[in-house]
Formats: C-alpha cells, sequence, structure tokens
C-alpha cells in the first residue's frame, strides 16, 4: 500500500453523513491540535500498543531519511491511552493530509480515563503493509534512530519528547515510550 492514504480514507470511508465524531489520539495528535475541536477529553484503547514502528517521510523526517513516529499495533491485553477530540466531519480534510504517511482510519471503542463511559470513534492507525513502516527495532535503536532525524515539522527528538511529556501529564505510563526517552536523553547530553 502507498504510503499516501490521503484518497484511501476517502474512498473507504466518507464521513458526510455524520455531524461530528470522536478521535482518538496516541501520539503527535495528544500535544499539537492543530485544528478546531468541538470538546477533547482524555481516553484509552484497548488492544492496541503504542510502537515508533512507523516511518515518517514528511514531518520527522524525509524521504531519503525518515524519523521514527507512533502508530498501534494490535496487543490483546494492551491498554493505550491519548487524547480524544470531537470534531466536526470537515476536519479531516486537514487530519487526512496529516496523518496521509500510511496512516488508515477505522472506527474502535475507547473509554474515557475517568472511567466515565465509553464511545465509539476513529482512530488512525499505519499497519505493516504501508510503505512507510519501518517495523520493530530494539528502543536503544529507535533512539539512536530519533536522534539523528528531522524533517520540515522539527527534529524526530521533539516529537518523542512532547509525547512523553504528555503522557505525564496525563499520569499515564508508557514503558516503549519511556525507554525510547531515557536513550535518547543519555544521547543527547
Amino acid at each position: 500500500m502507498s504510503h499516501d492514504t490521503i484518497l484511501l480514507n476517502q474512498q473507504r470511508q466518507p464521513l458526510d453523513h455524520l455531524d461530528s465524531v470522536w478521535l482518538f489520539g496516541y501520539g503527535s495528535l495528544i500535544y499539537k491540535t492543530d485544528f478546531p475541536y468541538l470538546q477533547r477529553r482524555p481516553a484509552r484503547i484497548h488492544g492496541w500498543q503504542r510502537r515508533f514502528w512507523q516511518g515518517s517521510h514528511d514531518h520527522r523526517g524525509t524521504p531519503e531519511a525518515p524519523g521514527r513516529v507512533a502508530t498501534l499495533i494490535e496487543a490483546p491485553d494492551a491498554i493505550c491511552a491519548g487524547m480524544a477530540y470531537e470534531v466536526t466531519t470537515d476536519v479531516f480534510e486537514h487530519l487526512d493530509h496529516r496523518e496521509k504517511n500510511g496512516y488508515l482510519r477505522f472506527f474502535t471503542e475507547f473509554e474515557w480515563l475517568d472511567g466515565s463511559g465509553s464511545v465509539e470513534g476513529l482512530v488512525y492507525v499505519a499497519g505493516p503493509d504501508n510503505e512507510a513502516y519501518l517495523g520493530p527495532a530494539s528502543e536503544p535503536e529507535i533512539a539512536r534512530h530519533i536522534a539523528r532525524s528531522e524533517g520540515p515539522s522539527g527534529p524526530n527528538s521533539e516529537y518523542l519528547l512532547k509525547l512523553a511529556a504528555s503522557l505525564r501529564d496525563l499520569q499515564e505510563h508508557d514503558d516503549h515510550v519511556f525507554a525510547i526517552e531515557k536513550h535518547l536523553l543519555e544521547l543527547l547530553d
């Protein structure tokens, strides 16, 4: 599958019949809200774990030297915390472009971190079948990759460090993100 997924997302999942939809963010969507939203709430998704296995050719790297960004990998007992946004469907023109580098959106259930219920909404996931997928690597290797990567949106290290800080703000622990952060900070010292 091509890493440019804009048309694929629009064709396989038109949203124009909806007034609004919830969107679950687990990477830069937690801290970089460059889109209007009606409301936002901390949430979690079950059966998925956050991994820095996706290449970024357009934001935190280049086509010649992609950075590494987060995607979700299926894991039956895993829980991934993030931020959910209720948005109008016209926002997806921007979001599909922002998340075009291999990410497909699909509906799934997520629940509020405060335990007050759940909602069905959209999440973007970049699977192993897209051209930008880099796959598994050790946390020290991922940290080295991130340390040397930069793209139009800035250094790849900024993405990781802002995500780690955002997870702490949510009082959520992510072993994978925090291990990469630890190795990255050692490299940057």
